[in-house]
């Protein structure tokens, strides 16, 4: 059983995203099995910065070492991403 993720998980969206949905409701399982420990959600239609950064791509979970992985996204390439096993930094 993989070790419960203490790190800061980001995941970058909006309220009117299904797929933002989606991937929010495959973290909040993973808290409840008590992979994660938490994470939080942004809203980037809250900041200009984080718009033009994300709109194209959310959802997006961002790692605390700047790591990030694009939806759509298995449970276990989020257990891999988690662990820090992912190859490209979920880049393409």
């Amino acid at each position: 059983m993989p070790e419960l993720c203490q790190s800061s998980l980001i995941l970058y969206g909006t309220s009117a995203c299904h797929l933002c949905e989606q991937a929010a409701a495959l973290l909040q399982l993973a808290v409840q099995e008590a992979l994660i420990s938490h994470y939080d959600a942004v809203d980037i239609s809250e900041d200009e910065q984080l718009f033009v950064r994300y709109a194209t791509r959310i959802p997006v979970l961002s790692r605390q070492d700047g790591g990030e992985l694009d939806w759509p996204f298995s449970p276990q390439q989020l257990l891999d991403f988690i662990d820090g096993d992912d190859d490209d930094g979920g880049q393409g």
